[in-house]
Order: structure tokens, then C-alpha cells, then sequence
């Protein structure tokens, strides 16, 4: 028990990094290295046993039966092909979505094992699509190296929540298939229907509509803009996406053989570059852990200066997956770029000696970064692999990027002293700000004084209260007088806030409206925001339905964007819906919220043409009752929530509409003209 004590100490003792053995390894021809067995059996298939408990709690597998967990599904099936393509084996991956919105999803890898696995006497296609835990994804035998899905439970939970689903497979010279009906039910043992000279596989999936009781419409953005995701962060992998269901196809194509390099420039378009090119790091080292075990775990950095004044611009995954609350690899990162900077600044003197060391956010304002590793045993904390825990990720990280980074600011000196002069400019702004920050910070945290145009709730539960933010005094007015003043909080705007895409911190902190819904939430700002303190859940955005209107609601969702991001991450943010017309008939009033409303409404009250009805220019318009009434009654108001599903489309929405640049905005109006309805000029 001594020899044991003494032994446990003595590994605490060494710091969590330090306690593995670390080989750096060639990285130059990395997919190569990576190529898992091209003998793929049913060998490598592992039984970790029961769809049934899949349709019962669904939720447990793929998080909720909306439309995110609809299109969850498709990610499944991809993955899969994606891991394929990690493994070395897929080049292109085909994504369809059929009339009848079922999905197709074809691949070029090796195909699915079609011989029988011992554990489960089925084949192993039947064993990966009818048993949970059951696949080549656990680190033993030689299936894949390194693979996004953990637990084995992807194609069996597509399949048991699907009203059918069919699976050809073409392997060792013969194409194979296999139907599964009504959850996973095999329809008729897999069989061989043909010969072929090709490999890979191809899935096809119809969503059960028992399950999925809120749509099973599949939105086409919506898989677009994952799967180029994908093929930037899997660079020279082609994924194409087909819509069939329209009169004319739909289709896009993503091949991006730069990688996460082609990821960053497509995050800051319509930014200006600080240091030109995209710098790009990578490396791979293999690890000794503490067993005696050997993990190769590769990193790749991309990272570019803007003039931008963000600082939250960096983009992590692990195999594939996004890891939105950062991590090891992050943290290492961070330590590199601060080190770098810092000893460049100092060893060209282009900081003064006595200044104090530029700080980690100094460093990454303006910076837009993507990190991606590849690990074959990835750790993460928590359920929702949102941060990645292992230890030796980050001396790997922070030597790959060190390094490398170092090279190239001795190489390019130019672009070194534009990154510095950056990071000087930044660091200036953040001691400009700080004191404005501090009496925000204190103020908001305290709630020692709220603001004078804030006409508060009654109640002091954040669960129940809703603070609505007006435009304009009169239309805050009538919302006053017309709210339940018990759970209802009104904060009316004077005019436009401050566009915080292009104004530094400390004109931001300076500005009263800012400064009013800081102190009204309460929850501080940025590193020192905490949701768990809010005083309303439910955040309300009240404007005209005008072009103004549409502004002030977008400098808003900015503001919240950039210095209170987990208010839209947890979905506290909503926009109102005043109505557009208001039709009186027999002294009674009628509410429409759009052109197709106002004419079923017409129908339905049987009004001759030319009858007489109201156009809303403005909440100003309508008095307490009718705001009350449209608008703000829980039982009857139309509210849009605010949701981000994925934090880099929606950094480069803001860039594109409230950034510098011309272009970006007038391609975005383009693309988006025919979906604008009612536009008040």
C-alpha cells in the first residue's frame, strides 16, 4: 500500500502533459501515414445490443426530433464517409436528397464489412446497422486510425429511426444489399446481387415521420453549408450535394484542395488582410502514454490578421468535430501565439522594455484561426463533444505553432511588423477601454443603479421575465403602458446603436444605449459575461417591419454577436412580430402578418375588393391594447428565436453585412432578394 501511495504521488507530482513520451514524426505525406488497413473484414467489426431504446428516447442519440436532429441524421451517414476518408480510402462523397425526402448518401471507400462477425452472426452490414456499439471505431483492429464517430451507434440509430432504410455496398467484387423496414427491421438478409470493379457505399434513408413529428422536410442550406465544412476541414476530399425534389435540380460541388487554408479565406471575406497569406502550421507527433501505448496525433493550424477589432475568431474541431468550447488544443495554441508574438515584439523592438507583454486577446483581435487534430483517442469533457480534453494536445499544439509560426515572421518581416503593429493598436484599445469595461462590468454585475429609460418588472425570476428593446420612445411608451408589468420589462432605444463590427471597445463602452441594455441584463460583457446571471430569459427585439426597422434589429444581434454570444448560443434572444394589417369589420379588429394572411383573411370575412384595411409603418402606430393584443400577449404573439448552429457562417454573415466591404454585402442582398417580402422603402 506504501509502495502504492509513494508511486500515486510521484505521478501527480509531474505535470499532466509531461507524463508522456513525445517523438515528432513526419507529417509531409500525413494521409498516407494515416491509411488505416486496406484489409477491412468483419474482423474489425467490435460488439460493444436493441433499436428499440433508440426510438423510445430518441433525443439520448441524436439531442431532439426538430428539424436539428432531422438533419442529424444525414451528418451520421456522412461521417461515416468522412472517416472513410480520413482512413485514406474515399476520395468523393455524393450526398441526394430524393422527392419524398428521403436521402442518399454514396461513398468510394472501402464498403462496409459484408462477411459474417463472429459476435453476431450477422454480416457486417446487419451488425453496424441493427446493434448499437457495434463497428470499426474503437481503436482495435485496424479499422480506422482516427474517426469522428466514438461509440458505434451512427448508422444503427439512422437506421432505427428511419421508415426504411437500404444499403448497397460494393466489395471484393460484388455489389451487395440489404433493406431495413419499420425501424430497423431486417426486410431480407443481405445478399449479392451483382458483380462490380469498383468499392464503396452507398446509404439510402427515409426519416420516420412517427419520430420526427415536427418536419421531415430537409433543408437544403441547411446541408450545404455542413458539407463544405467538411470539405474544407478534409482538404482534396470532392462531397457534392443534389436536390431532386424541385422541378429543376439542385446542385453544388466542394473541393478544396488548401484545406483549412480555403477555410479561413472564406471566413474573412470582405475583410482586408493584415499580413497577406493565409499561415498555415502543421505536424504530427507520436505519444507514449502512460500504459505504454503509441497515438500519432497530427495538428494543423491556419490562421490570417484582419482589420477587423474581433477577438473570438478562432475555430476548433477534432476529428471533424467541432469542439465550440475549445480545449487542449486551444489552450495550446493561445500559449504559442502569445509566446511568439511577445518574444518577436521584444527581439525587433517593437515593444518598448518597459511596456508590459502583450496579452492572449491583444494577439488574437482581428486574428480568424482554424485548428483541426486528428487523435485516435480523443477525450472530451462532458456528453456533447464540445471540449477536448486530452492533456498532450497541448504541448503538441503549442510546439507545432510555436515554431513555425517563429519561421515565418523571420521570413516575411513585413507581414511580422503588421501582425505587431496590429496587436500594439489592440493592446492600446484595450487599456483605453478598460476603465469603461470596469464600471460597466461593475455596475451590471452589481445592479446597483439600473437604467432610468428601463421601466422594470415586478418579478425576480430571470425564468419568467422578458425585456423587451423598443424602437423608438413612443413605440416604448405604448409598450409600457400596454405590458404585464410583472414579468414584462420595457427598454426603449433612441435611434440606431453603435455598429460594432467597425467601432473600437472603447467608443463601445462609451455609448448610453450599449451601456443601458449592459446594465438591464446584467451579466456582464465578453470574458466576464455569465448567462447564469441574467435577468431576463427571454430577450426580445421589437422593431418597425421597415428597412430601418431590419437595421437596428441586425446592429442589435451584432452587439448581442460579439460581446454576449452565449445569449444567442443558449437561445435567449427572440424578434417580435408586430403584424402588418389591421382589417376592421362590424367594429371588430382583424390582424395579418403577411400579404398571404391579409388575403385569406379577406376570403374568410368575405370582404368585396377594395375594402379598406390598414398598413403598420410603425409600432408607433398602434395603441397599448393593439401591441398588447399582436404582439407582446404570450397566447396570441408571433416570436422568431435566435439560434447558432455554426459559429464561422455566422461570423462571416456578420462580417459580409456590417464590415467594410462593399462586395460582400451587395452578393448577400443578391442571394437573398427573393425571399424579402413587404420591403418599406
Amino acid at each position: 500500500m506504501e509502495e502504492e501511495k509513494k508511486e500515486t504521488a510521484a505521478a501527480d507530482a509531474v505535470p499532466e502533459e509531461d507524463r508522456f513520451t513525445y517523438r515528432a514524426v513526419d507529417s509531409d505525406n500525413e494521409s498516407t501515414v494515416e491509411k488505416a488497413d486496406a484489409k477491412y473484414t468483419a474482423d474489425n467489426i467490435q460488439v460493444l445490443e436493441g433499436l428499440e431504446a433508440v426510438r423510445k428516447r430518441p433525443g439520448m442519440y441524436i439531442g431532439t426530433t426538430a428539424a436539428a436532429g432531422l438533419h442529424h441524421l444525414v451528418w451520421e451517414i456522412v461521417d461515416n464517409a468522412i472517416d472513410e476518408a480520413l482512413a485514406g480510402y474515399c476520395k468523393h462523397i455524393e450526398v441526394t436528397i430524393n422527392p419524398g425526402n428521403s436521402v442518399t448518401v454514396q461513398d468510394d471507400g472501402r464498403g462496409i464489412p459484408v462477411d459474417k462477425v463472429a459476435k453476431s452472426g450477422l454480416s457486417g452490414v446487419e451488425t453496424a446497422y441493427t446493434m448499437l456499439h457495434a463497428g470499426g471505431k474503437f481503436g482495435e483492429g485496424g479499422g480506422y486510425k482516427v474517426s469522428g464517430g466514438l461509440h458505434g451507434v451512427g448508422a444503427s440509430v439512422v437506421n432505427a429511426l428511419s421508415l426504411w432504410c437500404e444499403v448497397t455496398v460494393h466489395k471484393d467484387g460484388g455489389v451487395y444489399f440489404v433493406r431495413f423496414e419499420d425501424g430497423g427491421k431486417i426486410k431480407g438478409h443481405l445478399e449479392r446481387i451483382g458483380d462490380c470493379s469498383d468499392s464503396g457505399t452507398k446509404v439510402t434513408f427515409l426519416p420516420d415521420p412517427a419520430i420526427f413529428t415536427e418536419t421531415t422536410v430537409f433543408n437544403y442550406e441547411t446541408i450545404k453549408n455542413h458539407l463544405r465544412q467538411m470539405a474544407f476541414l478534409n482538404g482534396g476530399v470532392r462531397i457534392s450535394l443534389t436536390d431532386n425534389r424541385g422541378e429543376q435540380p439542385q446542385s453544388d460541388t466542394f473541393l478544396f484542395n488548401g484545406g483549412i487554408k480555403e477555410y479561413v479565406s472564406f471566413i474573412n471575406t470582405g475583410k482586408t488582410p493584415i499580413n497577406g497569406e493565409v499561415i498555415f502550421c502543421s505536424g504530427a507527433e507520436e505519444v507514449t502514454i502512460l500504459d505504454g501505448t503509441n497515438e500519432r496525433i497530427y495538428a494543423e493550424v491556419a490562421m490570417q490578421w484582419t482589420d477587423h477589432y474581433n477577438s473570438d475568431g478562432v475555430y476548433s474541431f477534432c476529428n471533424n468535430i467541432s469542439t465550440k468550447e475549445g480545449g487542449t488544443h486551444v489552450e495550446g495554441f493561445n500559449l504559442a501565439l502569445n509566446r511568439t508574438v511577445n518574444d518577436y515584439a521584444r527581439s525587433f523592438k517593437l515593444l518598448d522594455e518597459k511596456a508590459p507583454n502583450f496579452t492572449t486577446d491583444d494577439c488574437r483581435e482581428g486574428l480568424t484561426c482554424v485548428i483541426s487534430v486528428k487523435h485516435p483517442n480523443p477525450q472530451y469533457e462532458g456528453q456533447t463533444k464540445t471540449k477536448l480534453g486530452n492533456s498532450e494536445v497541448r504541448k503538441i499544439v503549442s510546439t507545432i505553432v510555436g515554431q513555425q509560426l517563429k519561421q515565418y515572421f523571420l521570413e516575411h518581416p513585413d507581414a511580422a511588423k503588421a501582425v505587431v503593429e496590429k496587436v500594439k493598436t489592440a493592446a492600446k484599445g484595450r487599456m483605453a477601454a478598460q476603465a469603461a469595461r470596469e464600471t460597466i462590468r461593475k455596475s451590471s454585475l452589481g445592479v446597483t443603479t439600473l437604467p432610468g429609460k428601463l421601466a422594470d418588472c415586478s418579478s425576480k425570476n430571470p425564468e419568467e421575465c422578458e425585456l423587451y428593446i423598443v424602437e423608438g420612445d413612443s413605440a416604448g411608451g405604448s409598450a409600457k403602458t400596454g405590458r404585464d408589468r410583472k414579468t414584462q420589462a420595457i427598454l426603449p432605444l433612441r435611434g440606431k446603436i453603435l455598429n460594432v463590427e467597425k467601432a473600437r471597445e472603447d467608443r463601445i463602452f462609451k455609448n448610453g444605449e450599449i451601456g443601458n441594455m449592459i446594465t438591464a441584463i446584467g451579466a456582464g460583457i465578453r470574458d466576464n459575461f455569465d448567462v447564469s446571471k441574467i435577468r431576463y430569459h427571454k430577450i426580445v427585439i421589437m422593431t418597425d417591419a421597415d428597412v430601418d426597422g431590419d437595421h437596428i434589429r441586425i446592429l442589435l444581434l451584432t452587439f448581442f454577436y460579439r460581446f454576449m454570444k452565449p445569449l444567442l448560443e443558449g437561445g435567449y434572444v427572440y424578434i417580435a412580430q408586430p403584424p402588418l394589417y389591421k382589417v376592421e369589420v362590424k367594429g371588430n379588429a382583424y390582424y395579418a402578418y403577411n400579404d398571404d394572411q391579409l388575403e385569406e383573411l379577406k376570403k374568410a370575412l368575405d370582404l368585396k375588393p377594395g375594402y379598406p384595411f390598414q398598413r403598420y409603418k410603425g409600432l408607433g402606430e398602434m395603441d397599448a391594447q393593439q401591441l398588447w393584443e399582436t404582439t407582446m400577449d404570450p397566447s396570441v404573439r408571433k416570436m422568431i428565436r435566435i439560434t447558432i448552429d455554426d459559429a464561422a457562417r455566422a461570423e462571416k454573415a456578420f462580417s459580409d453585412l456590417m464590415g467594410d466591404e462593399v462586395e460582400p454585402r451587395k452578393d448577400f442582398i443578391s442571394r437573398n432578394a427573393k425571399f424579402v417580402q413587404n420591403l418599406d422603402i
